[in-house]
């Protein structure tokens, strides 16, 4: 791509911060921070590369709110004093490369299990908006490999805001720029957002504006501690993975009301993530996903923040929809995994051909030595420019 003439790579001004391009890097579950939940040498190296490589923002993987038994173990935490330590270590070295780094904050309700050594550590049961269980899941470290189970439904949620409030102070100690919210995927916003998996009948459940509580309080908190412009939101209005979705005109009246709203705080920046194929699941012989024009559907009700676009975009087609003002910039996934250095590939024209191995997305638990860990992970070499 002719760096003179692509729009991916211009700055980005979001309130105090200035994105040196557009190219953003999603997060990305990766499962490395063995033996337990603390962030790790070999996380430092991971997310160092991809700020050597260019990247405009680096959102971290989903990053846990509070102890909880995910499928992904080994997921990084932010409840604790050697989490915040070992983060400040990552977002020194990030800010060391010129780099910009937001947390997400990641709590993931009904699709944790019970079981799961880091639930049971917890000491807290698996809840959610209601006692509905989702359709799925695969706790492959668990004897028999369970799915998903029926979670507790909390009495108050406002003792889960309260998680999301301290995640994002600590975010803040630990030196990252902004934190965005985890709302997306299945995962505990989402859950109260939808009307398949939050039955509630009291001020978080039943309307859209109820449903739609949860969400945005959480939003408010982190506003009250970051200021407006460091706090975004990650949203997926098409469902599908982890067993979401609602009818077609039900979910877009949802996501429009919730849109928005969180648009009035005037947000960094809101993130959609589109309808891909990998993120819907065929359950009971149907695909589960409501499948939309999330761009088309909801660019219109974002109006004082930046939007972002997620899910299967090439740096081509990015660059025409920032060209045409229907975003304001590309998030990338899958190609920040082999193209550590996706964003200078970018400028110089340099091919994106990286040979990804799926297998090596996620880490395979903690019984694997630390030098394996790299394989899919550090090992992919920066282009020689």
């Amino acid at each position: 791509m002719d760096s003179k003439s692509t729009k991916l790579l211009e700055p980005l001004i979001i309130g105090p911060l200035t994105l040196r391009n557009r190219v953003i890097m999603s997060a990305l579950t990766r499962s490395r921070s063995v033996p337990t939940n603390v962030p790790n040498d070999l996380n430092l190296e991971y997310y160092v590369q991809r700020a050597r490589g260019g990247a405009g923002l680096i959102t971290t993987e989903g990053i846990l709110i509070c102890q909880q038994g995910t499928e992904w173990q080994n997921a990084p935490g932010i409840w604790n004093q050697d989490q915040i330590t070992a983060w400040k270590r990552i977002t020194d070295a990030v800010h060391a490369e010129g780099g910009v780094i937001f947390s997400q904050l990641w709590h993931l309700g009904r699709v944790s299990h019970p079981d799961a050594p880091e639930q049971k550590a917890s000491g807290m049961p698996v809840y959610a908006p209601s006692a509905i269980a989702a359709r799925g899941g695969q706790f492959r470290f668990l004897p028999g490999q369970p799915g998903y189970v029926t979670p507790v439904a909390v009495d108050d949620p406002r003792t889960l805001i309260d998680l999301y409030r301290q995640a994002a102070i600590n975010a803040k100690v630990a030196g990252f720029n902004g934190v965005e919210l985890h709302a997306v995927g299945g995962h505990l916003v989402h859950q109260f957002l939808d009307c398949t998996s939050n039955k509630r009948t009291d001020a978080y459940g039943g309307s859209i504006e109820n449903r739609a509580r949860f969400g945005l309080e959480i939003l408010k908190e982190l506003v009250s501690i970051w200021g407006n412009k460091r706090v975004a939101v990650r949203l997926g209005p098409t469902g599908g993975y982890n067993d979401m979705g609602m009818p077609l005109q039900e979910n877009i009246d949802t996501y429009q009301y919730f849109i928005c709203q969180a648009d009035v705080l005037d947000l960094g920046y809101i993130c959609l993530v589109r309808y891909v194929p990998v993120a819907d699941p065929k359950i009971d012989g149907q695909y589960r996903a409501t499948k939309h024009d999330v761009v088309k559907t909801y660019r219109p009700c974002i109006k004082k923040s930046s939007f972002f676009l997620n899910g299967g975009l090439t740096p081509e087609e990015a660059n025409q929809l920032i060209a045409a003002k229907e975003i304001d910039a590309a998030v990338f996934g899958t190609l920040w995994i082999g193209h550590p250095d996706l964003a200078k590939r970018v400028e110089h024209g340099v091919p994106l051909n990286a040979k990804l191995d799926p297998s090596t997305f996620y880490g395979l638990g903690p019984q694997i030595p630390y030098e394996q860990q790299k394989e899919g992970y550090t090992d992919y070499p920066a282009a020689r420019l």
